[in-house]
């Protein structure tokens, strides 16, 4: 009998169907003609510990603290205790300050077999990959096929930057667009509110070629017309979601262009971004902010060789191993043309969205940002935005300090004076998990209630 096993055979089936495929090789599998060697172990691990539930409300980790020598222990939400985490801490303040993507959390855990990966020991040892660059190519294209896919960025005769998130990236835009030997520094500005990052990072790398210098409009009508000026345009903007645009126009006047939260999650995507310098970061578009990876799409080519030489001397690229896990999230996103995963995280966000709204909608004393719906050419339908921050303003005249309102009601949220606008304003984020979010609706209407029952008396 010949063996249908052999290398000739086995080739020709593969090519046959996908579905067969995958029948022929748990066949294999099952009838011992294929067993796991190396991978056994490994994927034996992951499954113990994906398998630990923690009550709902934590995860255990692969690289978790272990116990006794036994399994990783249960690492617990914001407000929950206990070895599995079935604790809930009654008097725990509701943390709504950070920007943890942890929404996106359960559609991966759905997603489990298709977004796992396993690497081998030997995998990407080398500074470079083959052809001597610091970028998987079959990433980049992935990446430009999600853009047009998407229709959220022109990438097409445009050149792709990765760095260690949008950070790094957005450290090598302010290095690159900065010219030398210039009489002055370039001024590095952004309208208020903006994301604190931008000060904070411009002002720790400060040097003679640029400086940070505050709000935007304050050198508009500028009489100073030969300054070099850089704006940042944060679009959706961090923290209050507007589709800003850049104020500052003329030969001396550069626009970055951070386009992180310009994914259907967030917002309509009325037109593809076609700007000099865009920054987008797999950690808003699906979840992963701890793989720590970024890229932009440059129309420039000296500016894409200024970027790419600032982070092959800062980091020598990016991680291999990001960029493979990039490469895998990526594959799962663009199945069915991104409509998973962006159904699931535009429906995660609006029902968030609208519970607040709902939860604040009978108070005088607060009020949130008003974002215009707006035709998105990805679903083709209006839709309302869905935001990933409120922007909370206090608007008694006294209460000037809207974080310390918030927390005497156990409502931690960041402060409005760290984005450059008043105090009176707070940041309170909407993307962190599904307990972070119910314990702030919680707080919140709470707050709410005290404050109709004081009207009513």
């Amino acid at each position: 009998m010949a063996n249908i096993y052999s290398s000739k055979n086995i080739v020709l089936f593969l090519v046959a169907s996908p579905i067969l495929n995958l029948l022929f090789i748990i066949n294999l599998y099952a009838s011992g003609n294929w067993n796991l060697s190396w991978t056994f172990q490994a994927a034996t691990e992951a499954e113990a510990v994906a398998a630990i539930s923690c009550s709902g409300h934590g995860r255990a980790y692969l690289d978790g603290l272990v116990l006794d020598g036994k399994e990783p222990l249960c690492e617990c939400n914001s407000c929950y205790a206990g070895s599995d985490c079935s604790v809930f801490i009654p008097g725990c303040s509701a943390n709504a300050d950070g920007g943890n993507p942890l929404f996106l959390e359960p559609f991966w855990v759905q997603h489990a077999a298709s977004s796992a990966l396993l690497i081998a020991g030997w995998h990407r040892m080398s500074y470079t990959f083959n052809d001597h660059t610091f970028i998987s190519q079959e990433l980049e294209r992935l990446i430009r096929k999600l853009h047009a896919v998407v229709g959220n960025a022109v990438t097409d005769k445009r050149f792709i930057v990765f760095g260690a998130g949008s950070t790094q990236v957005i450290s090598a835009a302010v290095h690159a667009l900065s010219p030398d030997n210039a009489s002055s520094p370039a001024r590095v500005l952004a309208s208020i509110p903006y994301y604190p990052l931008y000060k904070i990072q411009t002002e720790l790398f400060e040097s003679v070629n640029f400086k940070f210098q505050g709000d935007t409009s304050q050198w508009k009508n500028s009489s100073d017309t030969g300054a070099n000026m850089i704006e940042f345009v944060t679009s959706p903007n961090n923290p209050d979601g507007q589709l800003n645009k850049a104020v500052l126009h003329g030969p001396h006047a550069k626009a970055i262009y951070d386009r992180a939260y310009y994914w259907p999650h967030f917002t309509p995507i009325p037109a593809p971004a076609d700007e000099d310098v865009m920054i987008f970061t797999l950690s808003k578009l699906t979840g992963h902010a701890g793989s720590r990876f970024g890229w932009a799409v440059i129309k420039d080519e000296s500016v894409f060789d200024r970027m790419t030489k600032h982070i092959g001397v800062n980091s020598i690229g990016v991680s291999r191993d990001s960029q493979l896990r990039a490469l895998k999230l990526l594959k799962v996103v663009l199945e069915g043309e991104g409509r998973e995963i962006f159904e699931f995280g535009h429906q995660t966000m609006k029902i968030r969205w609208e519970n607040l709204v709902k939860g604040l909608s009978s108070s005088n004393r607060f009020s949130l940002q008003k974002i215009e719906p707006q035709y998105c050419t990805f679903f083709h339908e209006v839709r309302e935005s869905s935001p990933a921050y409120a922007w909370l303003k206090c608007e008694r005249e006294e209460e000037k300090d809207c974080y310390a309102v918030l927390k005497a009601a156990n409502v931690i949220g960041h402060e409005g004076g760290v984005f450059g606008a008043e105090d009176r304003y707070l940041r309170l984020s909407m993307i962190g998990s599904q307990d972070d979010f119910d314990l702030l609706i919680d707080r919140l209407t709470k707050l709410v209630s005290v404050e109709a029952g004081a009207r009513i008396m």
